[in-house]
C-alpha cells in the first residue's frame, strides 16, 4: 500500500515554525540578523573560477540542503551564483551543528570559513570548517522547481522571481552589463557624459504628456522630463561637442508590452556629424553588444518552454530605405491618392484610423501597423516626414522630409537619429506649427540658446529597456524593468 500523504502546512503554520526558531536563536544567544562577515569570494565566482585546496570565506543565502547523519550539503548563493558547502558535526563542533539542523532554514544567511575541494562525484565545493549564522528569514522561499508562476507576484515582488528564477538573474544581470559597455563604448569615441534636469518648466523635447508637480519654494509647476533633448542642445550652444546623457524619462501615458511610465533613454549629440554618422555609431554599437553579450549577431528569441520563435539576424550592413518607399511597398500609389482617399484606402488595408486623425497621422499609423510591426530585422527607416519629426533638419532636395532615421528592430522603434535643426526661427515655426492634442509649449529659453549658435550636430536616442528587450529575447518591457509600474492593490 502506498502511504497516506501527509496533510500540507497552512501559510500561517509555516510562518509560526520560522518565529519559534528566531526565538530558539535568541536563546541560544546567536545575533539572528547579523552582522559583519569578511568575505574572500561570491559563491558564484568561485565555481567559476574554481581551484581546489583555497582557503576561503563565502556568505550567502541557503537556497538547498541535503542532511545525512552527522554530515550535509547545503547549496549558498547570491546573484553571483551558487556553490554546494560539505558540513559535518565533527568539524563545526555540537552546539553549531545542532543549531545547523534545528534552527537553520532553507533561505536563512550563513557565512562559510573553509577550503575548496571536489566530491567523489566531481562537485566544486567548500569544506566548512565553521559556519557563522548571519540572517533569519521569516517567510518561505519560492519553490525552486516551479519558482514564481503568478505574473502579479513576479513584478510586485520581484525579490522573488530573483530568487526563483535564474532567467530572470540573468536578464537583469546582462542589462547591467550591458549598460555599462555603452559607457564605455561612447567614453572610448570621446563622448562626454553629462546629466540635465529632470523637473523642468517646459516639457520638451517630444510630443508627450508629462507628469505635474509643484515646486513650494519657486511657487511653480514643473514637469517630469519627457526627454532631456532641449537641454543637450544648450550643452552643443556652450561649446561641447560629444555628448551624452543615460537618463530617466517620464511620460504620463498609458502601460503595454512596449510601454513603462518611467522608462531608461540614451540621448547622444555629436557637433558637425549628421544623421548618417549616428546610424553609424549605433549599428556598431548594438552589434558590439550582440557579439560581446549574446555570442553573435544572431539573436534567437525563445518561448517559455525553450523552443525558438523567431531570429534576428544584426549581420552588418543595415538595410536603409526611404519611408515613402516602404509604404510603396504596402501600396505602390500611396502618395498618389487624395487625403480622403488614404483614409479609405487604410480602412481597405485593415488599419483602425482615429476620427480626428490628419493626414500624416494617417499615413504614419498604417507604417506603424503594416511596415514597422512586421520589421524584425534591422531597418532605419530615412528621410520621414517633418511633421513627425519637429527637431530635426529639412533635407536640402526635398522641403517636405527631414534627416532623420528611425532604426526598427523587432517589430518596434529601438532608436531615431536626426541631423539636429539649428535655425532658431525655422525650429520656433515647427514649434508652433506641430498638430496634435499633445502639442508642447514653446521652450523660449531653448530658441533663445539656439540664437546664441549652434553648430550643425547629429543626434540620437536609443529606448534602453526595448534595446535590452531586443538583444536578451525578453517578450515585455516588465521582464527587463527591475521595477515595472503596477496598478495598485485593491484594500492597500
Amino acid at each position: 500500500m502506498q502511504p497516506q500523504d501527509q496533510p500540507q502546512a497552512t501559510e500561517s503554520e509555516l510562518l509560526q515554525v520560522r518565529r519559534d526558531k528566531l526565538e530558539a536563536l535568541k536563546r541560544r544567544g546567536v545575533s539572528a540578523f547579523g552582522g559583519k562577515f569578511e568575505i574572500s569570494h561570491d559563491p558564484g565566482a568561485l565555481k567559476a573560477a574554481f581551484e581546489e585546496g583555497l582557503a576561503v570565506r563565502v556568505a550567502g543565502r541557503i537556497f538547498s540542503r541535503r542532511e545525512m547523519g552527522k554530515a550535509a550539503f547545503f547549496d549558498i548563493g547570491d546573484i553571483s551564483g551558487r556553490i554546494q558547502v560539505y558540513i559535518n558535526k565533527k568539524e563545526v563542533g555540537d552546539e553549531v551543528w545542532e543549531m545547523f539542523i534545528k534552527e537553520v532554514d532553507i533561505g536563512d544567511f550563513v557565512g562559510v570559513i573553509g577550503k575548496t575541494f571536489v566530491t567523489k562525484t566531481g562537485e566544486n565545493s567548500i569544506h566548512a570548517e565553521q559556519l557563522v549564522f548571519l540572517g533569519k528569514t521569516l517567510r518561505p522561499l519560492p519553490d525552486k522547481w516551479h519558482g514564481v508562476a503568478d505574473r502579479e507576484i513576479k513584478y510586485r515582488q520581484r525579490y522573488l522571481d530573483l530568487l526563483s528564477n535564474e532567467r530572470s538573474r540573468e536578464v537583469f544581470v546582462t542589462r547591467s552589463r550591458m549598460v555599462a559597455e555603452i559607457r564605455s563604448y561612447l567614453s572610448q569615441r570621446d563622448f562626454l557624459e553629462v546629466e540635465t534636469p529632470m523637473m523642468q518648466d517646459v516639457a520638451g523635447g517630444a510630443a508627450a504628456t508629462p507628469f505635474e508637480t509643484f515646486h513650494n519654494a519657486l511657487g511653480m509647476p514643473l514637469y517630469l522630463r519627457i526627454a532631456p533633448e532641449l537641454f543637450l542642445k544648450r550643452l552643443l550652444v556652450g561649446g561641447f561637442t560629444r555628448i551624452f546623457e543615460l537618463n530617466r524619462n517620464f511620460r504620463n501615458e498609458g502601460l503595454s508590452r512596449r510601454h513603462n511610465p518611467e522608462f531608461t533613454m540614451l540621448e547622444a549629440y555629436w557637433a558637425f556629424a549628421d544623421f548618417e554618422q549616428m546610424a553609424d555609431l549605433v549599428e556598431g554599437m548594438i552589434c558590439h553588444l550582440a557579439e560581446k553579450f549574446c555570442g553573435g549577431l544572431k539573436l534567437e528569441h525563445k518561448d517559455e518552454e525553450g523552443n525558438v520563435t523567431k531570429t534576428i539576424d544584426l549581420t552588418r550592413p543595415w538595410k536603409r530605405t526611404s519611408y515613402r518607399d516602404l509604404l510603396r511597398g504596402v501600396d505602390e500609389k500611396w502618395f498618389d491618392y487624395t487625403p480622403e482617399e488614404r483614409l479609405k484606402r487604410a480602412g481597405e488595408l485593415g488599419v483602425e484610423i482615429g476620427p480626428n486623425f490628419e493626414d500624416y497621422e494617417v499615413t504614419q499609423h498604417v507604417f506603424e501597423k503594416l511596415v514597422e510591426e512586421k520589421q524584425f530585422n534591422p531597418l532605419f527607416v530615412t528621410r520621414c516626414p517633418k511633421e513627425l519629426v519637429p527637431l530635426a533638419k529639412q533635407n536640402p532636395d526635398d522641403d517636405s522630409v527631414v534627416d532623420v532615421y528611425e532604426l526598427v528592430i523587432n517589430g518596434q522603434e529601438i532608436s531615431p537619429g536626426y541631423s539636429e535643426l539649428n535655425d532658431p526661427q525655422v525650429q520656433r515655426a515647427r514649434l508652433m506649427e506641430q498638430a496634435g492634442e499633445e502639442i508642447q509649449k514653446i521652450d523660449e529659453e531653448f530658441i533663445l540658446a539656439l540664437e546664441h549658435g549652434m553648430p550643425p550636430a547629429g543626434g540620437i536616442g536609443i529606448g534602453i529597456d526595448r534595446l535590452i528587450m531586443m538583444l536578451t529575447g525578453a517578450e515585455s518591457i516588465r521582464d527587463v524593468v527591475l521595477f515595472p509600474q503596477l496598478k495598485k492593490k485593491a484594500g492597500s
